[in-house]
């Protein structure tokens, strides 16, 4: 079984932030609508594996009291300068999110990860998605969104595969998701998206959930 190994703070020191792959500065498509249908409410938010912050900015700029955290430190500091080149508050702090989350409060009322999951082997999942719901307050919603099996990015077949800067991803089926989520929250709705990526569209798994 593999597990996430990674050296991310290696990509972000070493590739320049406009070829980072999931280094995108406009906000998804799928997080503004919740926000902007008033689906997602401003509050205490966490965006989980954050890297330069974009989404955790775009929050704030929204009235959401946003913590952002990542387990590299060269990513934190992006943040940390991204955020206040736009005059916004936002709390960013290096941490695994498949360790000791703690330091972040807790009590969130809105969690997402994007484009993270794929990053997770199965074997470390339960321990993050139980993280996930530890931070959230009952009510919370946590919406998660990453590569479904049917993507044809990376060879287009195989549960693990390479990308051209060197990362190995886990793509996911809609059934899996729903097991591992409903371990700790009732799903409001699971399906598969199209997502824009920086060499073309993704199929990608979006699921939004809800902690009782």
């Amino acid at each position: 079984m593999m597990t996430m190994s990674t050296d991310m703070d290696g990509f972000y020191r070493k590739i320049p932030p406009d070829r980072i792959p999931w280094n995108i500065e406009s906000p998804p498509e799928v997080l503004v609508r919740l926000v902007e249908s008033g689906a997602i409410l401003p509050c205490r938010a966490i965006d989980l594996g954050c890297g330069a912050g974009h989404y955790a900015v775009y929050l704030a700029g929204c009235g959401f009291q946003v913590t952002g955290v990542d387990l590299s430190p060269t990513a934190i500091e992006m943040a940390r300068k991204n955020a206040e080149k736009k005059g916004l508050d936002c709390t960013f702090l290096i941490a695994d999110v498949l360790g000791d989350l703690e330091g972040t409060g807790g009590d969130f009322l809105f969690a997402f990860d994007w484009e993270l999951l794929h990053h997770i082997f199965p074997p470390d999942r339960e321990r993050y998605i139980k993280n996930v719901a530890r931070l959230l307050a009952p009510g919370g919603r946590y919406l998660s969104v990453c590569f479904h099996e049917d993507d044809p990015q990376f060879g287009g077949t195989g549960k693990y595969r390479k990308t051209p800067i060197g990362t190995t991803l886990y793509f996911s089926s809609l059934k899996e998701l729903k097991d591992l989520f409903s371990m700790c929250f009732s799903i409001v709705k699971l399906k598969t998206i199209s997502i824009p990526g920086k060499t073309g569209l993704h199929v990608a798994s979006y699921a939004l959930m809800k902690k009782e």
